[in-house]
């Protein structure tokens, strides 16, 4: 795993032997990062990545110093990995790393987001109601993105709020938009 672009650009990690988390591969994330480019203005962001795993979502936003991360899994060993890497890369005063699990965290935050990014194990049949959640309670500020990773056997098309999909691989990213009516 290596951060693409910005200040920490070419620093890599190396992800433990059964770590209980997939990191995104460079391939998708290059990807994602190129569309968020054309997107929106990465600077000075309220960025939530659920399912965080490894941090690689949230240290490549911080190397392009994108604006502030809250790093939200469920998972200790996940947290402990995001924190040691944070403090080695020197960005853990931009990233708020929190053992939760991901609907209850979202049923319970009072904060808003410029930028939600969720990956959930492909498996699991909550990605719908990712959506759902963030969408009822207004989570996204205004003009704010959700995004959620996931295979390509989960359609996410049918919810009011979706844009499109991008595939890179067996990486699927579907993007939805806050209505401001």
């Amino acid at each position: 795993m290596r951060i693409i672009s910005g200040n920490l650009k070419a620093r890599r990690f190396s992800v433990p032997k059964n770590f209980p988390s997939r990191p995104t591969t460079d391939f998708a994330k290059e990807g994602l990062f190129n569309v968020l480019e054309h997107k929106l203005d990465l600077f000075d962001l309220n960025i939530l990545d659920l399912c965080a795993g490894t941090g690689n979502i949230s240290f490549e936003f911080l190397s392009r110093e994108a604006g502030t991360v809250t790093a939200v899994d469920q998972n200790f060993n996940c947290v402990r990995f995001i924190r040691k890497n944070a403090e080695e890369l020197g960005i853990g005063d931009d990233l708020h790393v929190l053992k939760s699990e991901i609907l209850q965290f979202l049923q319970r935050t009072e904060q808003t987001y410029d930028l939600i990014f969720a990956d959930p194990p492909y498996d699991v049949t909550f990605h719908k109601e990712i959506a759902n959640i963030v969408f009822e309670r207004n989570l996204l500020n205004e003009g704010g993105l959700l995004i959620i990773e996931h295979g390509k056997r989960t359609d996410l098309s049918a919810i009011t709020q979706f844009d499109f999909v991008r595939n890179y691989g067996n990486v699927n990213f579907s993007f939805f938009h806050q209505d401001n009516e």
